[in-house]
């Protein structure tokens, strides 16, 4: 489909909906990117699940507390119309039976734990072993499957709860985490993270949205232009357990500082890492000034997003996974390379290698780190 008619005809589709709907009541039951609130109302484990929306006049985030999911996020492009630039579903049933993290808030260790063991005073701890025989982000009843308690403090601020107790996972200590979205006026999405715990343990919270800021997840991201501001990165085996060392990216298929394409890094059929990775999917150590340490950039939309982090590194992956049998939103089903991700973190397989940045936790201390995602358009 051009990219040019999917956010006119979505719009359309859209617009027809919320007319049929009685949108225009006090009470609108339809949100700009064309989700049913009805459609996310349920109850697990005995919590109510909702669909929340923050609006700040020009943009669009709805995010549900089931595992603090961000279901759309919708943005204006060059012309002025909104497009969603994240994958996910269009109802709570697919997010609880169809395996994935579209959007969801990522704990208690993002990325992957070799084994699914590490040590903390000596006392090494097991944990559940899902992704080729090591923990991959916090097991596969991680946050991503929890039911959050919610508070909608303003038309653009959510602000997310979970108590996850001692040993839930292997992990040791009763951690309360408090996950704040905010939807500024300059059109940024503020991710803000805070936690706390009554025993040492490791904390490592991320978000995992997939990104496609054309607007239309029918088209690839190889075209859109990526720039990360990261002079290593970190080498991987085949099971994606770090090798141990950092790689300097000069004359590296995973040169991005000045802007490339996708596509030009994954022509490089020789790179055994590419492989490694089924693509990229890679932690990159950033070069951290305060500054945007990312940008994509989709010149079709003209949409960019710019992201400014504390973290020592981010996750980036191409998509590598999705294989055209997940079905999302509006019936599209998600094939190779038709997003990507960005996951502000610290490193994989930290708590094994003493000489990165800790992820360790003590009690009277506070976890706490924040992600900011801004929209613009050229």
């Amino acid at each position: 489909m051009n990219k040019h008619l999917y956010p006119v005809i979505m719009s359309v589709l859209i617009l027809v909906t919320l007319i049929i709907s009685g949108c225009c009541s006090k009470n609108p039951t339809i949100t700009l990117s064309g989700l049913n609130y009805s459609d996310f109302d349920t109850v697990i484990n005995g919590k109510n699940v909702s669909l929340y929306t923050l609006s700040n006049g020009d943009m669009e985030v709805c995010i549900t507390n089931y595992g603090g999911r961000i279901v759309s996020l919708m943005v204006p492009d060059r012309d002025g119309a909104l497009r969603d630039v994240v994958l996910g579903h269009d109802n709570i049933r697919d997010y609880i039976n169809i395996d994935g993290n579209f959007g969801a808030i990522i704990g208690r260790y993002g990325n992957r734990i070799n084994h699914g063991r590490f040590k903390i005073d000596s006392i090494e701890y097991q944990l559940p072993q899902n992704n080729y025989g090591h923990c991959l982000h916090g097991g596969q009843k991680g946050f991503h499957h929890s039911v959050w308690n919610a508070s909608q403090i303003s038309d653009s601020s959510l602000v997310l709860k979970l108590h996850s107790p001692d040993g839930e996972a292997g992990f040791p200590g009763n951690l309360d985490v408090v996950v704040t979205y905010t939807l500024t006026s300059n059109n940024s999405l503020e991710i803000d993270y805070k936690a706390t715990t009554d025993k040492p343990t490791i904390v490592n919270l991320t978000n995992h949205s997939y990104f496609n800021l054309s607007g239309d997840p029918m088209c690839s991201i190889l075209d859109e232009i990526v720039t990360l501001q990261a002079s290593s990165y970190i080498p991987i085996d085949s099971t994606f357990i770090p090798i141990g060392n950092l790689v300097e990216i000069s004359g590296t298929p995973f040169d991005f500082r000045t802007g490339r394409t996708i596509a030009y890094t994954l022509e490089d059929e020789t790179e055994e890492q590419l492989r490694n990775g089924h693509g990229i999917d890679h932690n990159f150590v950033l070069d951290n000034d305060g500054s945007a340490i990312a940008t994509v950039h989709d010149s079709y939309s003209g949409i960019v997003m710019s992201i400014i982090t504390d973290q020592p590194g981010i996750q980036f992956y191409t998509g590598n996974f999705l294989d055209g049998t997940i079905r999302g939103k509006k019936g599209f089903y998600y094939a190779k390379r038709s997003a990507l991700c960005l996951e502000t973190q610290h490193f994989p397989d930290s708590p094994n290698h003493k000489e990165w940045p800790s992820t360790l936790l003590n009690p009277n201390e506070q976890y706490h780190t924040k992600t900011v995602y801004s929209f613009s358009a050229k």
